[in-house]
């Protein structure tokens, strides 16, 4: 009927009018398929089976017709991607295969286009090469395209001329694939009448990157609209990724195809390439001028397993060792670079004790757990070499040298792995084992907090207390703090400790009260570990809990840990003092605060660095300073405590400048519990 024929597709409605009428004719089964209207204006395909119903005519006599319909919309629209991906997967093959044959880049431009054109079915496709004189992209070859299209192109590299400036050049400067779904709708096409005439439909321009340079451009038209969807564009930026790295070895006119360059039984980098690499990784770490270790690992015993098991057990040990290191090294920063040896590279590294670490951590899960090889249990064992970009040498060659020097030491010794410098192994040793101690103490409940007072400027009593950690170590005694707390840092073992002095220094300030003593407020140190924690809110408040109420508990935060991430410190800040716990900002002017910032954050005073408060009397630039922060604090309503003092003339002249608190030697050192409750209560 002619209302069912409006519903179909355009496009579609002869074919059906020729089957039907066909049907008809020769009495005899017909399927058609075609496009049918929803009721939103959109299209779903369909396919509909006419026969002829025997021995049943119709009122006029005629044969009755019987059809069915079935929507096999999803279903062609599969079959389409699973064309596209196989269109693609086609070119990628042809291309790489390409790759490992050819050395003309004349012959990788021309024979990549073929194969796009012809394997990939692309309507055209053509490469160009950055010119940099002529600031503009110059195509060097092409397939199914005709010239003159290319003098049409806008080609230009300079965003300023935009008559020129086109998708190529967008590419190229912009370092990415420039997408376009539907040329004759894009408005970055400028060409949409010319590539409708020629059938282009949809197109993506993939830049070639050397060396993070982009040195031209692979440019592929479909003549579907919408075929570059992200399943495509996955394996196209595959594609323009290995045009480029054959480009890169073309231009240095290597010899050796990229198979070469990787081991064929683990399929990691070899010798050559890792240190091609490392020579990068190093050129790198100079640059920003940041650390990088090389680790060589030696399996143990590995010939005698290969002897007694077989070559084929030794090759499948090899491949497990070589996959359990790769999940932890990453493939690019790894090799193997003889028979039962490998390389790995770690870039950004922040200290030697983090190297270890990561060592050791290696070490025990890649070597720990048994391996299974032709149906027997393995137990392997392997030592390793460690070197340090720059102590351990300036240059990829020097490096790896010494960390192979370092590998040859540890076998001989017996060591799980060596440093190269042997002052190093011993410094990084004992940081470990002070490490282990640390652990022990939390444990063991070695650690103690020790109270120094705040005296009120003008009276000399105590206003309040700040607590200090102490390390009260059976073996090595009373520990400084600065042996230990930066470790507690490095190690995240802050945060343990850290909520334990909160908790502790709850307990001694109830304890102070229940014996009916003036208990004064006690101030807490926060380090940037806790407070960058999501909980450090929930912690404290889980501390001070077990306390008074309101809590005797306030936090001192240095200057610059606030200022680090200021929007998100100044919600978590606000969230304490809630709680009833004021906030103190230390080690004032040493950091670079902002006065704008400092007038909202919620802190109840400021703390003098010591290191003013010691110069000033003989310094008159710091004490104006040490008077202008006095001033300013006062100005925003917020108390001043000098810390450091240790001397009279020093808390005289703080008293003229009008400081409200004076902490420091020359009221009391840092005091432990017991003693700090007597003198607590000798002031009653």
């Amino acid at each position: 009927t002619r209302e069912w024929l409006d519903l179909l597709h355009p496009d579609d409605r002869e074919g059906f009018r020729a089957t039907a009428i066909e049907a008809v004719r020769t009495g005899m089964r017909k399927d058609v398929e075609y496009r049918l209207r929803r009721a939103d204006g959109g299209w779903r395909r369909v396919r509909q089976v006419i026969e002829p119903l025997q021995g049943q005519a119709d009122a006029e006599g005629g044969t009755r017709w019987f059809s069915t319909m079935q929507d096999v919309t999803e279903h062609r629209l599969a079959e389409e991607k699973i064309l596209r991906l196989t269109r693609v997967y086609a070119v990628l093959s042809g291309i790489n295969a390409l790759i490992v044959r050819v050395r003309d880049r004349d012959e990788l431009f021309r024979e990549a286009c073929r194969i796009a054109v012809e394997a990939g079915k692309f309507k055209l496709a053509w490469l160009g090469v950055v010119d940099r004189d002529a600031e503009r992209v110059k195509p060097v070859a092409w397939h199914g395209g005709e010239e003159d299209y290319f003098q049409l192109m806008p080609l230009a590299l300079n965003e300023s001329d935009p008559e020129r400036y086109g998708l190529a050049g967008r590419a190229i400067r912009e370092r990415r694939a420039m997408v376009v779904e539907d040329m004759a709708k894009d408005p970055r096409v400028l060409l949409r009448k010319e590539a409708s005439v020629r059938g282009f439909h949809s197109l993506v321009v993939l830049p070639l990157l050397v060396s993070d340079e982009a040195v031209g451009v692979l440019a592929l038209y479909a003549t579907e609209v919408g075929f570059f969807d992200e399943e495509e564009m996955k394996l196209l930026i595959e594609l323009s990724g290995d045009i480029s790295f054959a480009l890169d070895h073309i231009a240095k006119a290597e010899k050796l195809d990229y198979l070469a360059y990787y081991d064929s039984l683990t399929g990691l980098a070899n010798r050559s390439l890792f240190h091609e690499r490392l020579v990068q990784y190093v050129s790198a770490a100079q640059s920003q001028k940041s650390a990088l270790a090389v680790a060589v690992v030696d399996v143990d015993r590995f010939k005698i397993i290969n002897d007694s098991l077989g070559r084929q057990a030794g090759d499948e040990l090899l491949r497990q060792v070589a996959e359990r290191i790769e999940g932890h090294a990453g493939p690019i920063r790894m090799a193997r670079i003889s028979a039962d040896r490998f390389a790995i590279v770690r870039t950004g590294v922040s200290s030697e004790s983090e190297v270890a670490r990561l060592i050791e951590q290696w070490l025990a899960e890649c070597f720990g757990p048994p391996y299974a090889v032709t149906g027997t249990e393995l137990r392997v064992s392997a030592k390793a070499g460690v070197a340090l970009f720059p102590n351990d040498g300036a240059d990829a060659d020097t490096l790896f040298q010494n960390a192979e020097a370092a590998l040859k030491k540890a076998k001989a010794t017996g060591e799980r792995y060596l440093f190269h410098t042997q002052q190093m192994t011993e410094r990084i040793g004992e940081k470990l084992a002070l490490e282990n101690k640390l652990r022990q103490a939390l444990e063991k409940e070695e650690f103690v907090l020790h109270y120094q007072p705040k005296v009120d400027t003008a009276t000399r009593r105590i206003d309040s207390v700040e607590a200090l950690i102490r390390w009260q170590s059976p073996e090595l005694g009373l520990v400084p703090p600065m042996q230990f707390i930066p470790l507690l840092e490095e190690t995240g073992l802050i945060l343990e400790v850290g909520a334990w002095a909160l908790r502790r220094a709850v307990v001694d300030h109830r304890t102070w009260t229940e014996r009916g003593l003036p208990a004064p407020r006690i101030s807490v140190n926060v380090s940037a570990v806790q407070l960058r924690q999501r909980d450090f809110v929930a912690t404290v408040e889980e501390a001070i809990m077990a306390g008074a109420i309101p809590p005797g508990i306030d936090l001192e935060i240095t200057e610059s840990l606030v200022m680090e991430d200021i929007e998100a410190n100044m919600r978590k800040l606000e969230a304490v003092r809630v709680l009833g716990v004021s906030i103190a900002i230390d080690d004032f002017g040493t950091g670079y605060s902002s006065l704008g910032y400092l007038a909202k954050l919620p802190v109840h005073s400021l703390k003098i660095d010591r290191s003013f408060i010691i110069t000033m009397l003989k310094d008159p630039a710091i004490m104006t300073l040490v008077s202008t922060i006095i001033s300013m604090a006062h100005s925003l309503r917020l108390k001043v405590v000098a810390e450091g003092v240790d001397a009279e003339e020093q808390a005289k002249a703080l008293d003229r400048l009008g400081c409200d608190q004076l902490q420091g030697y020359l009221f009391s050192k840092p005091l432990p519990f017991d003693d700090m409750t007597a003198l607590l209560g000798s002031t009653t």
